[in-house]
């Protein structure tokens, strides 16, 4: 969600030194032998031939068995893994604690953007690993090498736990938007660090992981008058519209330092939103915007699509239906973390109906029919004392498309109508399946909050009363705060908002969320946090049995 009236320059710039900090950032994570290994000769040759990761490394979508491990390579060549099990300071454990897994995943290759993944299964459950990642072309040679870290969940049979088996986790949404891009001055992306020293066990990205519509510029007034400073490479400098140019947007934030740290030791589950492709878009949209060329959305959208899951730690999965959504995989998923969390992440873009204008009486579509019924059924099947959903949009909170509606809540304090009928189908179904401790995590309003909705102050009733928390932006300008719809009766526990386009300087009013889950499952302990590590708001939920 952003404002329709800012757009930012798209005066084309070439790269000032995106090059040299790509090669300066992927020299922290990577290992190269020393240079008195290797004869002068040799070791020019060598260079000048060996593979690097100019985009370090990522591990996501992490469960009691499994981990999605991601690179990409400056060249063609096969991804390689090698983990081995680790202490909790990451170091690989010795003697007859000592377990190693070599893994072969996919070839980087030109029509990925030398992108490559592997899916790691069948892995103990409630273990740490100590990650390296390489690539060996087609000589043989190996590449330098990517180290990272990532913890399995805990196992199943273990529902009595204890404080060692708790798990934590952050989330937020909104990366690189409002023309604030990767600023050297301040330290980069600031935001990631925070979270990062957090030490979660995952983090939950709720959309808007790039923003494919907002170009940027080298330099850029503040609110407050200031200049902000950005690195930009020619990818950035407009609008996306080709393949190549939404690659370049996932490209340019993992040249932030903070970003690829974190990524290389905390999971990523990413959800995809809008800025991805555009601004508040829909299928079968025609856009009426003079910087686009392209103007059929579900063009670009299918583009923008290709290159988040080339460039996301995701699992490929396959469709309900072949033909649904843009690209023969979906990518709402569910992933289990144990006895006491699962965490269901949704897609709210690809099967929305339009951003209409006025109430609509007949039933449309947020989530589509297949989505809604595989929700409903894996959210019954779930044994975890704790169920998150990860909705890339808030529930009850107004937004405006222009004249039209981007919201699912249509700013009318009455029954449902249009995409709340959806919404209302989904919360029966929860009361009359009776599925206990469901928490609704979301982001997109570039603001913080804590909403409580309950039937008794609602104009639809057939529900129990469930939590629902903001967290947002990570780097990108302040809004909000939004109205609430009533519809469903939410109430305002708490909300921090920054002033309008407000910039990511301060970090004071970029906000994430943190949450930590007790391991006997007995607490839910949500954090509302900024960017400069400040706890803003904390709430404990305790399960009903």
């Amino acid at each position: 969600m952003d404002m329709d009236s800012f757009r930012p320059g798209a005066s084309r710039r070439s790269l000032l030194k995106g090059a040299a900090s790509a090669s300066t950032f992927a020299a922290a994570s990577l290992i190269v032998p020393p240079a008195s290994a290797m004869n002068p000769a040799s070791a020019i040759a060598l260079s000048a031939r060996r593979l690097t990761l100019p985009s370090g490394i990522s591990t996501g979508d992490v469960s009691t068995n499994s981990a999605v491990l991601w690179s990409r390579a400056s060249g063609p060549g096969r991804l390689h893994a090698v983990l081995r099990a680790a202490g909790q300071d990451g170091e690989a454990l010795r003697g007859r604690h000592a377990r190693t897994f070599h893994l072969s995943g996919s070839q980087a290759r030109a029509s990925t953007d030398f992108t490559a993944k592997l899916h790691a299964r069948r892995l103990p459950a409630g273990m740490r690993f100590a990650v390296e990642l390489y690539f060996e072309d087609d000589h043989g040679r190996r590449s330098e090498t990517g180290r990272g870290s990532f913890t399995t969940a805990p196992a199943h049979g273990h529902r009595h736990g204890h404080d060692s088996s708790s798990q934590s986790f952050v989330w937020t949404a909104d990366t690189a938007g409002q023309g604030y891009g990767i600023n050297e001055d301040i330290g980069g992306m600031r935001g990631y660090a925070a979270m990062h020293a957090t030490g979660p066990d995952f983090f939950l990205h709720s959309g808007d992981t790039i923003y494919a519509d907002g170009p940027l510029e080298a330099e850029m007034k503040e609110p407050d008058g200031r200049i902000w400073r950005n690195v930009v490479t020619e990818e950035v400098s407009k609008v996306a519209e080709t393949l190549n140019e939404y690659r370049g947007r996932h490209r340019y934030n993992m040249m932030d330092e903070n970003l690829r740290a974190m990524y290389a030791e905390v999971p990523v589950v990413a959800q995809w939103d809008d800025h991805e492709t555009m601004n508040n878009w829909y299928p079968g949209e025609i856009i009426d915007d003079p910087r686009y060329a392209v103007r059929q959305v579900d063009t670009l959208a299918a583009r923008s699509r290709r290159a988040w899951q080339e460039y996301m730690p995701i699992a490929d999965r396959r469709a309900l239906r072949p033909g649904t959504g843009f690209e023969p995989t979906r990518i709402y998923r569910h992933i289990e973390r144990g006895p006491h969390l699962d965490l269901f992440a949704l897609d709210m873009r690809s099967h929305r109906s339009p951003n209409t204008s006025g109430l609509e009486s007949q039933a449309t579509s947020i989530l589509g029919e297949e989505q809604l019924q595989w929700l409903i059924r894996s959210l019954r099947r779930s044994p975890a004392t704790w169920k998150v959903i990860g909705n890339d949009l808030p529930l009850g909170l107004v937004v405006l498309d222009g004249k039209g509606q981007e919201s699912i809540s249509n700013a009318d304090h009455g029954a449902p109508l249009g995409r709340e009928l959806e919404l209302a189908r989904l919360l029966s179904a929860i009361k009359r399946h009776r599925i206990r401790n469901v928490v609704f995590l979301t982001g997109d309003v570039h603001y913080c909050a804590a909403h409580h909705y309950s039937p008794e102050r609602a104009a639809f009733r057939d529900f129990n009363p469930f939590w629902e928390f903001v967290a947002g932006p990570i780097n990108a300008g302040s809004f909000g705060p939004n109205a609430l719809d009533l519809t469903f009766g939410p109430q305002v526990d708490f909300q921090q908002a920054g002033p309008p386009l407000g910039s990511p300087r301060s970090g004071e009013h970029q906000y994430f969320g943190h949450v930590k889950v007790a391991g006997d499952g007995s607490e839910f302990t949500v954090k509302l946090i900024n960017a400069l590590g400040q706890v803003q708001y904390s709430r404990t939920l305790v399960p009903e049995r």
